[in-house]
C-alpha cells in the first residue's frame, strides 16, 4: 500500500490513545496520517473524508487504482497524485513520537475538546489539531477574540494591541493570534502578563517555534494556555501555511480585530476569513498618514468593518458584559499591569542604565516581573535597552 501499512498503527501509536481517553487507536493514527499527506485547507481531503470516515478515506487512497464515485473524477486525480508522494508510514510514526516527546496532544474531529468553531470552515475545517498545551481549554465555552496586525508594528499599534490584551483578560475573553512579531507579539505578552488566557496558531508544527525570538514567549503560552498547529510536528513554516493558518484563527474567534495592517497585509488575509465566516470584524483607526494603518483604514471603508477605539468596542462585538467588578482576580491582574509598569519606568534613568537586578532591588518586584514589565515598556516606547542596562524612553 505505498509504504503505508495500516498493521503497524498501533505500534506506531503506543500509549496515545490511552493517554487521550480515546480507545479508536486506528482512527486517531487516520487523523495523523491525513494531517501528514494533506496540506491545510485541502478541500478535496475534507470533503472525501467527510463521505467515507478518516479509516476508510484513507485506506482508499494507499491502495493502487483512482478515487472514484466522490466528486469531479479528474479533481480526485490530481488530489491522488499530490498525495501519494506524502504517503509515508515512517513520517506519520515520526510526527506521532516527537509529539509524545514534546507533550504535544493530537485532537481529532469528535473528541470532547475539539473546538467545534472550527467545524464552520466546512470541508476546509482541519483534519487534526496538534495542541501543546492544555487542549481543555479549547473545550470551554469562555469567548475569545483575535488580536492581528502587522509584523513591522508601530509604537502606536503595540500599545493599542496592549491595551485590548490587558482589557479582554479583566472581561474573562481569551485572545488568539499568530504569535508573530509586532501587533500578535505584543497581544499575546499583554495577556501573559496579565494572568489570562491566549492562544498562538502556528504556520509550522506546533513542536517548532516559529519566530525563534519567541520561543521563549511561546513556552509561556504553551505553560498557561495553548499552542496549535493543523500540520504534524517537524513540520516547516511557509507562506501557503500562513494563510491557510489565518482560517483556524478567525473560525477559533468571535470577533477578529485588526489593529496595525498595510495596504497587502496578511492580516487582511485573516480579516477575509472573519467575514466569510460571518464573525464580527474590527479595526483600529490610526493616522490618516500612516501606511501601517492602510490596511485597516481599507476594512472600514470597504468591509464595513466596526471601529474599535477600545476595549469596549471589542466588547461590544461578542455582546460581552462589561468587567464584573466582583471579579478580583481580573480587575486585579489587569490592574496590576499598569501599575508594576508605573514602579519599574520610575526606577529607569533617561542617562545611566540599570540592569535588572537593580530595577528589581528598587522596585521590590521579582526580576521575572522587571524583565515582562521592561519588555512591555519597549514595546511602548517607553524603555530602552542599551548593552550596559535599560534606560527611560520617551
Amino acid at each position: 500500500m505505498n509504504g503505508l501499512d495500516l498493521r503497524v498503527v498501533r505500534s506506531a501509536l503506543g500509549e496515545w490513545a490511552d493517554d487521550l481517553d480515546d480507545p479508536d487507536a486506528l482512527d486517531r493514527y487516520a487523523a495523523a496520517a491525513w494531517s501528514v499527506i494533506a496540506e491545510p485547507g485541502d478541500g478535496v481531503a475534507g470533503a472525501i473524508v467527510r463521505a467515507l470516515g478518516r479509516v476508510e478515506a484513507l485506506q482508499m487512497i494507499t491502495q493502487d487504482g483512482l478515487l472514484s464515485g466522490i466528486g469531479d473524477a479528474r479533481t480526485l486525480a490530481r488530489a491522488q497524485e499530490r498525495w501519494r508522494p506524502r504517503i509515508d508510514g515512517g513520517a506519520i510514526a515520526a510526527a506521532l513520537q516527537t509529539a509524545r516527546t514534546n507533550g504535544i496532544h493530537l485532537l481529532v474531529p469528535g473528541d470532547p475538546l475539539w473546538p467545534s468553531a472550527v467545524d464552520d470552515l466546512g470541508v476546509h475545517s482541519p483534519l487534526a489539531l496538534w495542541v501543546r498545551g492544555d487542549p481543555a481549554l479549547l473545550g470551554t465555552d469562555r469567548p475569545a477574540v483575535a488580536i492581528v496586525g502587522a509584523r513591522a508594528a508601530t509604537a502606536y499599534g503595540e500599545h493599542v494591541a496592549i491595551e485590548l490584551g490587558a482589557g479582554l483578560v479583566a472581561r474573562g475573553i481569551a485572545v488568539v493570534s499568530g504569535g508573530a512579531y509586532g501587533i500578535d507579539g505584543a497581544a499575546h505578552r499583554a495577556v501573559l502578563r496579565a494572568g489570562g488566557v491566549t492562544m498562538a496558531l502556528l504556520a509550522g508544527g506546533a513542536d517548532r517555534p516559529y519566530p525563534a525570538g519567541h520561543a521563549g514567549m511561546l513556552a509561556d503560552i504553551a505553560a498557561t494556555g495553548v499552542v496549535i498547529s493543523e500540520v504534524p510536528c517537524g513540520t516547516a513554516p511557509t507562506r501557503w501555511r500562513f494563510l491557510q493558518r489565518n482560517r483556524l484563527i478567525a473560525a477559533l474567534s468571535a470577533a477578529t480585530v485588526v489593529v496595525e495592517a498595510g495596504w497587502r497585509s496578511g492580516s487582511l488575509n485573516t480579516a477575509g476569513h472573519a467575514s466569510a465566516l460571518g464573525r464580527p470584524l474590527g479595526a483600529v483607526p490610526g493616522p490618516v498618514t500612516s501606511a501601517a494603518s492602510a490596511g485597516c483604514h481599507r476594512l472600514l471603508r470597504e468591509y464595513d468593518a466596526v471601529c474599535v477605539t477600545g476595549v469596549d468596542d471589542v466588547a461590544d462585538l461578542i455582546g460581552a458584559l462589561p468587567a464584573d467588578p466582583s471579579s478580583e482576580r481580573a480587575t486585579a491582574d489587569a490592574t496590576s499591569v499598569d501599575t508594576d509598569s508605573r514602579r519599574v519606568r520610575d526606577a529607569l534613568s533617561s542617562r545611566t542604565p540599570r540592569s535588572v537586578t537593580e530595577i528589581a532591588r528598587h522596585t521590590g518586584l521579582a526580576e521575572a516581573d522587571v524583565t515582562g514589565c521592561l519588555g512591555m515598556l519597549e514595546l511602548e516606547g517607553r524603555a530602552r535597552r542599551t548593552l550596559n542596562g535599560w534606560l527611560r524612553g520617551g
